[in-house]
């Protein structure tokens, strides 16, 4: 099915946050700190207010009234202290973009530094265990005897592997139009990946009921996570806007999104495995450290994915995390799964030549028969199928198995494998179906289409519940004032909205007329099981021993993700996760700057993102999977399993073409002709 929403986004029709029209609007544009830690001693407004088109500057010299337990990253102006370089310290509302820019370089801040602290290692004293991990998981957990399993290994491999700052970078800037009417009202435009989700951050960060806060996001241009939680820009615009007595725009540079709105932590990992003669694991521990901010705590689940993989008789794994003066880390495109994934299955590449067992042969040895640590069973689970599948297709039996001897002219060719998987969760959410005067239906549900397809995706499911042509069926979504919906993210938008949309249609089979659903009590009886999708990612790639680049000359995913709702969307989604997944492996690192705090790599020019040229030939297929212990639909998420793979095939693929290993993301040119070919 062509996306219902595609000709008003292709003809430039579809309206997002930066572009409602509003009478009278006026715009914001940040000022941000200089230092990465301190304290703010006075902020001179004068100089900027004399200029042309000023009406105001806001900042901690006039703090506004927030909620006592608002988030840091939210509490505008509220605290002198700085906790990182680039945090938003002050800002100048004026009649046009230009005028507001121009003013904000003219405020002055005089400032009382400290030193700061900015670089993630693993021997940083002031490391220590979250108590939890995203979204809620143990912090450490240990089964069997770890160090007994390696002892008695006939192969064990003990690897640290590094991911570095990455960012989400989704196409449309982050941005906000605010209002207040008449009533003390605030109508916001946000972009946000769940309008329910930003109503209620948004109230509790001004101290407001949540009836006094519409948000509205039709259409996001990406988020990829950035856009998952509130950023500061909705709250700047909510405030300038009740400063000035008018509306108010705020879009935030390329820049400024580097600083403000989120970024996945970097990532050392220590991975420790063993196996017997035959190959089969007797011990692994995997070890997360990480970077949060000093301001609030995010504790990325990366070493989580060891716990789903594969069989082993000892399993141990821990996360540990320090605060540092940066920005508070967040979510990005499966966090946990996508650099925990990375590091796991480039060990077990790596433990599998150590062994002398082919890459697949490896992981088909050490399939589970239960959930490792928790011993739920599965719901379903073809790994196995995704791996011997993607063999098939790939080729995989008329691979040479020894690394750095296929060659032409310049380039040492060589492939790689790795497996994948991300939970399959869902969330309680509301939807209203109703009959219109014409006989159509309208279904209104609080879901955001972050550019997934999720219009298209519900239409499809209520046109199947009620047995309508999808023409017949019209979604609305994109508004907290609908019923209330989850946010985009997690691979959960659909299994959530979905179930709320085929209940409220099966409501109104039986009425006639409407039908509302709540599907609250339903998620919190769901039978207690290990619920993932899986999949198997095979890169070939083509290394240049003169200029040390790296080309993927073919990517494959196979997945098994329950029912495939739509088959269009279904590979879209796959093969935008690969394509990241490619960025990640090759392209993608964002550089600390040690000196003076903040990033050095802060727009497109710096930070690199695969073009069509990169991506020669990407293909994902998907395995039938029947399980209808999910949702009603059958279905599992598929937004973020593509990526989770697909640098480790890549670094493996890597590894076999030159036979020298990297274990530091990203794979660049130097680090590749670092080694002696």
């Amino acid at each position: 099915m062509n996306r219902i929403e595609g000709r008003v986004k292709v003809t430039g029709l579809a309206t997002y946050a930066a572009e409602y029209p509003a009478e009278g609007v006026a715009y914001a544009y940040p000022v941000q700190s200089r230092i990465a830690k301190g304290r703010v001693k006075h902020v001179d407004a004068a100089p900027a207010l004399e200029l042309p088109g000023v009406l105001a500057v806001l900042s901690c010299e006039d703090p506004p009234s927030l909620a006592e337990d608002a988030d840091p990253e939210l509490a505008l102006f509220r605290s002198r202290d700085i906790a990182y370089r680039g945090q938003i310290i002050a800002a100048v509302v004026a009649d046009t973009y230009d005028n507001a820019r121009a003013a904000a370089d003219a405020v002055r801040v005089d400032y009382d530094p400290d030193d700061h602290d900015v670089i993630l290692r693993m021997d940083h004293p002031g490391l220590y265990k979250p108590d939890v991990v995203n979204p809620d998981y143990p912090t450490d957990t240990e089964l069997g005897d770890v160090e007994a399993g390696l002892a008695e290994a006939a192969t064990t491999v003990d690897v640290v592997y590094e991911t570095p700052v990455m960012h989400n970078n989704p196409m449309e800037p982050h941005a906000a139009l605010a209002y207040w009417d008449e009533d003390g009202r605030l109508m916001l435009y946000d972009t946000a990946q769940g309008s329910s989700t930003s109503r209620d951050m948004i109230a509790h960060t001004l101290g407001l009921p949540k009836d006094q806060v519409r948000v509205v996001a039709r259409h996001v241009g990406g988020g990829f996570g950035s856009k998952g939680t509130t950023r500061p820009q909705a709250v700047l615009a909510a405030l300038a806007a009740k400063a000035v007595g008018r509306p108010v725009k705020i879009a935030l540079t390329r820049q400024q999104m580097f600083d403000v709105t989120g970024y996945r932590t970097p990532t050392i990992q220590r991975l420790r495995l063993g196996a017997d003669g035959e190959g089969r694991l007797t011990a692994l521990e995997h070890v997360a450290y990480e970077q949060t901010s000093t301001i609030g705590e995010f504790a990325e689940q990366t070493a989580t994915v060891a716990r789903v993989m594969y069989a082993t008789p000892a399993l141990r794994t821990r996360h540990r995390l320090v605060r540092l003066d940066v920005g508070t880390p967040s979510w990005m495109r499966a966090p946990g799964e996508c650099p925990g994934m990375y590091a796991l299955e480039s060990a077990m590449d790596e433990l599998a030549y150590a062994a002398g067992i082919d890459p697949v042969e490896l992981r088909l040895r050490n399939e589970p028969e239960t959930e490792p640590y928790s011993g739920l069973p599965f719901s379903s689970r073809d790994l196995v199928g995704c791996l011997r599948e993607g063999a098939r297709r790939f080729g995989w039996e008329q691979r040479d198995p020894a690394p750095g001897v296929r060659r032409e002219g310049e380039w040492l060719i060589g492939t790689g494998v790795a497996s994948s998987t991300y939970p399959a969760r869902r969330r309680p959410s509301k939807a209203l179906a109703k009959v219109l005067d014409g006989g159509d239906v309208l279904v209104q549900v609080g879901a955001a289409d972050i550019g997934t397809g999720a219009r298209t995706a519900l239409t499809r499911i209520a046109a199947a519940t009620l047995n309508v042509a999808p023409e017949r069926v019209h979604v609305e979504l994109g508004d907290s004032d609908l019923p209330d919906g989850p946010v985009a993210g997690g691979s959960m938008g659909t299994a959530s909205w979905g179930s709320a949309v085929v209940r409220a249609c099966e409501e109104l089979v039986k009425d006639g007329k409407e039908g509302r659903a709540d599907t609250t009590d339903e998620v919190a009886k769901e039978a207690e099981l290990a619920r993932h999708a899986f999949g198997a990612q095979f890169a070939e790639v083509r290394v240049s021993t003169v200029t040390g680049e790296v080309r993927v000359s073919r990517l494959l995913g196979v997945f098994a993700a329950g029912h495939i709702l739509d088959a269009k969307l279904a590979r879209s989604q796959f093969i935008g996760g690969m394509t990241m997944g490619l960025g990640m492996a090759l392209m993608e690192e964002t550089l600390t700057d040690e000196e003076f705090g903040g990033f050095l790599h802060r727009d497109l020019a710096q930070y690199h993102v695969p073009v069509c040229a990169d991506i020669r030939d990407v293909e994902a297929v998907w395995l039938d999977e029947q399980d209808d212990a999910l949702n009603p639909m059958g279905s599992k998420g598929i937004g973020e399993i593509g990526i989770v793979g697909t640098a480790a095939a890549v670094g493996n693929a890597v590894f076999h073409a030159t036979g020298h290993r990297v274990r530091e993301l990203p794979i660049t040119p130097a680090k590749v002709l670092g080694h002696t070919f």
